[in-house]
Order: C-alpha cells, then sequence, then structure tokens
C-alpha cells in the first residue's frame, strides 16, 4: 500500500491526513493542537503567531498520525500542503524567522494599502492586480519597512505560511505564482512580477522566493525535518496552495462556473472563471488558481467573512463549553429569523466585504421578554450566512454564476441550521463532500509526483454524501430574514457610497 501526506497549516489547528493512493480516500487523520492556537494581538487590530508553533504542530500531528496508524513510512509518495493565506513570515540568511507572522485577519495594514490604490490608480490596479493593494502581503510588508526598519534591514527572503512551512521540510525557499497572486505581488494582465507595486512601497523583488509551479516536485525531506517529523529523507514534497485555492481543488472546483465554500474560522465561498475579472471597491478578490496555465486561465473570485467558526467558538465560551452538535440542536429549536434578533458576525479585523473596515459586531433587537440561548445561537449562525450570502451576490454582480455550491461536510456546514440558511437565503443547491484541506493537499502531491496522472484520477475517492435544495416556504422565509439583516448593517455602515443592497 502507497501513500500520500496532506498538511493543512491553519490559524486554530494543524491537520494532517494520510490518503490511500489505490482507493483514493483518507485512512487517518490527526489535528494538533487540541485547544485552537492562540492569535497574538499586540494593539487593537493586529493578529500574529509563531511560525515556530506551526511546525511543532506539524511534528505533533505527524506523530499523532503514526501512533493511530502505524505507516510504513518509505511508502509515502509525496506531501502536500495547504495554508491560511495572506499571512507574512520574515527570515533572515540563515534560516531564522525574524519577527511573528502577521497573519491574515491583522488590519495594520489597510491604510497603506488603500493609499496604493488611491495613488496607483484604481483603475490601473484593478486592471493589472484585479484587486486594490488593500491588507494583503505586500502592503504588511510596506508596514514592516516603514515601522520596523531593523527587521526590515534583516530580511533575506518573504514567505507565506505554507512556503515556510515547505522551507522547515526541504531547506528550499520557494513560492508559486497563486501563492504571489494572494499577496498582491502579481500582474495578471502581464502575466510577471507586479513590480509596478513592489516600486511603489520600495520593496525589492529580490526579497521574493523562487517561483515553483503549483503541482510539481518542490524540493524533498531533508534529513534533519525527517527526523524530526519521524518520517522518510527524501520525501518529495509536490504541492502547496493557500487555503481557499485549495479547498476549491479538494471539491474537484478546477473550471469555470464551479462554486466551493468553506466555513471554518473564516467564511468563504470561491468561484472559478477563465477571464479577468474585478469587484469596483474590492469587496472580493481575485486570485491566480491551482490549475491556472497561460494557455487555460483559471482565477478563482474569492469572498471572505473573518467572523466566522471565530464567532461560533466564542458563543461556545460564553455559553458554557457546550458541544458543537448541542449548539446546532438548540439553534434549531428557534424559528427562522430568530423572532427579529439580527446579529452582525464582524469584529475579527478588517473586513473586505465592507471594503476593509474594522467593523466590530453587533447584536440588534434584543428583547429581554422574547430572546432566549436558543434565539442568540441561530441568530449567529444565520447573521454568518447572511454576510456569506451578500459577499456572494456581489461575486454574482462581477458575473461569476453561482447556482450550486461544494463543500465539505465539516465545520458550520455539519449544523443542519446553517446549511437549510445557506441554501435558502442564497437560493442554491448545496453539495457536501467526504473531503477536507488536508486531503485535497495529499492529492495535490499525487498529481504533482505524478502518481495520479489527472486530477480526475486524483478525485476517484470523492464522494458526495449529501445534496440540499431550496424551497419555496423557507425561502422566502429566510430572504425575508436577509433583507432585515442587511437593514441592520447598513444602519451600522451608513457612510459608505458603495455599499449597496444585494
Amino acid at each position: 500500500m502507497k501513500y500520500l501526506l496532506g498538511y493543512d497549516i491553519g490559524s486554530s489547528s494543524v491537520k494532517v491526513s494520510l490518503l490511500d493512493i489505490a482507493t483514493g480516500k483518507a485512512v487517518a487523520t490527526a489535528i494538533s493542537p487540541k485547544q485552537e492556537m492562540e492569535i497574538s494581538v499586540p494593539q487593537a487590530g493586529w493578529a500574529e503567531q509563531r511560525p515556530e508553533r506551526w511546525w511543532q504542530e506539524c511534528v505533533n500531528a505527524t506523530a499523532e498520525l503514526k501512533a493511530a496508524y502505524g505507516f510504513e513510512t518509505d511508502r509515502v509518495a509525496g506531501i502536500g500542503i495547504t495554508y491560511q493565506m495572506h499571512g507574512l513570515v520574515l527570515v533572515d540568511e540563515a534560516g531564522k524567522v525574524l519577527r511573528p507572522a502577521i497573519i491574515w485577519c491583522d488590519s495594520r495594514a489597510v491604510d497603506l494599502g488603500n493609499q496604493a490604490f488611491a495613488e496607483l490608480g484604481e483603475e490601473y490596479c484593478l486592471e493589472n492586480f484585479l484587486n486594490s493593494p488593500g491588507n494583503f502581503t505586500a502592503s504588511k510588508l510596506k508596514w514592516v519597512r516603514e515601522n520596523e526598519p531593523e527587521i526590515y534591514a534583516q530580511i533575506h527572503k518573504i514567505q507565506l505560511p505554507g512556503d515556510y512551512i515547505a522551507f522547515r521540510m526541504s531547506g528550499q525557499l520557494q513560492t508559486t505564482v497563486s501563492g504571489l497572486s494572494e499577496g498582491v505581488f502579481w500582474n495578471f494582465k502581464h502575466q510577471a512580477l507586479a513590480q509596478e507595486l513592489l516600486d511603489y512601497y520600495g520593496i525589492s523583488a529580490e526579497l521574493l522566493p523562487e517561483v515553483v509551479d503549483t503541482f510539481s516536485v518542490q524540493g524533498h525531506l531533508s534529513a534533519e525535518a525527517a527526523q524530526e517529523l519521524g518520517l522518510t529523507a527524501g520525501t518529495p514534497i509536490s504541492y502547496r496552495a493557500g487555503d481557499q485555492p485549495n479547498n476549491a481543488f479538494s471539491l474537484n472546483v478546477l473550471q469555470p462556473g464551479e462554486i466551493a465554500a468553506t466555513a471554518g474560522t473564516s467564511g468563504v465561498v470561491y468561484g472559478i472563471t477563465d477571464a479577468p475579472t474585478s469587484d469596483p471597491a474590492s469587496r472580493v478578490n481575485a486570485f491566480v488558481h491551482v490549475n491556472h496555465t497561460a494557455a487555460q486561465p483559471r482565477n478563482g473570485v474569492l469572498m471572505c467573512m473573518n467572523g466566522t467558526g471565530i464567532l461560533n467558538s466564542w458563543l461556545r465560551k460564553m455559553v458554557g463549553e457546550l458541544p458543537y452538535d448541542e449548539m446546532n440542536r438548540r439553534a434549531a429549536l428557534a424559528p427562522v429569523g430568530a423572532e427579529g434578533l439580527v446579529f452582525l458576525p464582524f469584529g475579527n479585523g478588517a473586513e473586505r466585504i465592507l471594503e476593509n473596515r474594522p467593523t466590530d459586531a453587533e447584536l440588534r433587537g434584543l428583547n429581554f421578554n422574547i430572546h432566549s440561548q436558543n434565539h442568540l445561537l441561530r441568530a449567529a449562525q444565520e447573521g454568518i450566512v447572511f454576510a456569506l450570502i451578500y459577499g456572494m451576490n456581489i461575486m454574482r454582480q462581477m458575473g461569476v454564476q453561482v447556482r450550486t455550491v461544494r463543500a465539505g461536510n465539516a465545520n458550520m456546514f455539519l449544523s443542519p441550521v446553517f446549511r437549510e440558511a445557506f441554501v435558502n437565503a442564497g437560493d442554491v443547491t448545496l453539495e457536501l463532500y467526504n473531503t477536507d484541506a488536508a486531503q485535497g493537499a495529499a492529492r495535490g502531491a499525487g498529481i504533482g509526483t505524478g502518481v495520479y496522472a489527472s486530477a480526475a484520477e486524483a478525485f476517484g475517492g470523492l464522494e458526495c454524501l449529501m445534496t440540499v435544495a431550496p424551497t419555496e416556504a423557507l425561502r422566502t422565509q429566510y430572504q425575508t430574514a436577509y433583507a432585515r439583516w442587511q437593514d441592520a448593517l447598513f444602519q451600522l455602515i451608513p457612510q459608505s457610497n458603495t455599499l449597496s443592497h444585494v
């Protein structure tokens, strides 16, 4: 029996999956730590993690996987990596990390990105980068250059979180075109580095790592890394991708018109197009998808809502550490619309769908004589769904067709209330599959090493577990609740000229 390993480097935990090549199914998984990794918040709106912690959890998860399923490590044909997007890791010439990583939900670079958007020209940025520089990795690097010059002077290379894990595995400093695009280091029009933005920020292109193909043998497990992980030296690292392109890949979402969603720490809807497209307000963003080529362009249009699983996790602490399935059960006891209770699920950094505003969460319409814990739990789940629908409708305005959405049978999609609200408020059909991000990374590794000759072969073990479709009666109820939620949103942020009912 031969295997593939996939690592999912999240901001909450690290998950590793062992995939049986012959069946295309996961035979074992492990997650570390069991409690969510902490996010350091040195100042309001900041968010940092230590990359060394990610590596230690890779070591811990691998040890747990081996203990649970005694596979022969020399039978692993390839390793794939997926990771939290938009993070900034800085290393010196010795490969030492210079400061904690500035991660995806950190808002410190918003003003710098907005200034670049205005001064380079909004039309120019959207035509060339398909995005505002906004709060992305390039802008975070500019923040370091301006505010921590002593650290900036020591930088040998910058890395995305997955690049760092691959570096710890192989010693190779590399990234991908998809990775460059997620940091707004990529010019879509010219299919080259975004040299104009680098020049504007005063950043040398020499700080960027070597570029490798997403599906390719990018390096091999070093003797040192193999000893730490308990694996076999020389095992190829043959795939890396950001979490949302990878989530789409894990669901076999590769062609124009196909849509993926996830509702983990953040909530995302991600659709594939074959044409460059952008939102004038940069509320949703476009990145190079994993299967993009010059001959067959594939871009992923992504809407992200920060306050998803993190809101559910916060609520769990507030209601006495109830199990998530019990929270889901109680949410279903309240009626659709939670009898007028509205939850605006923000409060985890700047929200792109709200034009990078660092907006706080709000609970509206609370009546002490009506509302119970059940109403609160339902209002939170509906609020997350409605924020996703709001972003999904922006994607529709851009021409992205959103009819059937695929997702893994995990996280908030395990909740019947969440699923029901999603399909009826969004007027979509939902398909849930037996996969996750770590399995997607393992399948990608199989393509990268040539174990699988094609994506079709790689997804032989993928199964649809459930299909949920809207119904006329529930569609009306949920869309009424969604309209009420939108009204509350515009009371929260009435100063915008571009926010609109969608």
